[in-house]
């Protein structure tokens, strides 16, 4: 049969509606075990939608975030640094939290060091909306130790400073790419804060961490802030959480999750942030040639918040 390039796309574009994955509530879903805790009265799970991916205005966004059951936002400083009039309207009007997203990829130390810390400046010092936290994807991954090293204590002391809170994503390509790579970095700073993204771990990795679970542990222990993205061996994101044949990873993502918001309720913290973080095409996988995603970016994270709202309230 000639099956060719041509005709592939023309099928693709027919069956790309059948093809998308169908709403949670169309899905048999399985059920998910529940963690051995019970939320205190007083502690209380901020969910927040990631802005990344979204085509419309800031205030589309948090109108669409709030109706779909979501606690707040993440957005990227790149994204919201000439918009902060409308983030602080938006969030007010939707009565929403929020936090930024910083990143640099300048290839020079230095240079990265002087936009980190220009950006970072900038955000503890305006004035019209200020963050709940920074989540910050900190340094790079072939940059030396001790340059890394530098950006932690930067970002420690202007935290310190303004009461914002920054936290360090465990991101690939970044400093704390790998498991085994951001232990002596905690091991260093005893107080660092951390984002934890799992998800990427699994892919560097190429496996669910199970021989790495002391460093995990490490981690865990100085979590502040979670990226509910699932990740797996072969790949940073699954193309939906509640598709079947995911239940297991899903499962080992919600145990280690569950460790976070376990130790931070014993830690005295009175929320717990967590972002559902798939991301659109092409982070969200696609079919050959058209590039169509596979799954709707929105949907899976309303499916996302979904599974965490049944696990944790």
């Amino acid at each position: 049969m000639d099956f060719s390039r041509r005709n592939f796309i023309a099928s693709t574009a027919m069956l790309s509606g059948s093809l998308l994955v169908r709403p949670v509530d169309k899905l048999d879903v399985r059920e998910q075990n529940q963690p051995d805790m019970v939320l205190p009265n007083d502690f209380k799970l901020l969910i927040l939608a990631p802005f990344w991916g979204f085509a419309g205005t800031i205030m589309q966004f948090a109108e669409k975030a709030k109706n779909s059951g979501f606690d707040g936002f993440e957005i990227a400083w790149g994204d919201a640094r000439d918009k902060l009039p409308q983030v602080a309207e938006a969030a007010a009007k939707y009565d929403l939290k929020f936090g930024f997203l910083t990143n640099c990829s300048e290839g020079d130390p230095q240079k990265y060091f002087d936009t980190y810390k220009n950006d970072l400046e900038k955000i503890v010092s305006q004035k019209i909306a200020k963050p709940l936290y920074v989540n910050s994807q900190t340094g790079r991954d072939f940059f030396p130790f001790e340059e890394n090293c530098k950006y932690i204590e930067f970002a420690k002391k202007l935290s310190d400073s303004s009461g914002i809170p920054i936290y360090h994503e465990t991101h690939r390509s970044r400093m704390l790419f790998a498991a085994h790579i951001a232990q002596p970095f905690i091991q260093k700073y005893k107080d660092i804060s951390l984002t934890l993204d799992i998800s990427h771990w699994c892919c560097v990795h190429e496996t669910m961490l199970a021989d790495l679970a002391p460093f995990v542990d490490s981690a865990i222990a100085h979590a502040h802030h979670i990226h509910a993205r699932i990740g797996h061996p072969e790949g940073p994101q699954v193309n939906h959480p509640a598709a079947p044949e995911w239940a297991n990873v899903v499962e080992q993502h919600l145990k280690w999750w569950d460790k976070v918001i376990a130790q931070r309720i014993k830690a005295g913290a009175k929320y717990q942030t967590i972002l559902t973080e798939f991301g659109p095409a092409t982070y969200m996988p696609t079919l050959p040639f058209t590039q169509q995603p596979v799954s709707d970016q929105w949907e899976v994270n309303v499916s996302m918040k979904d599974i965490l709202r049944k696990r944790y309230q």
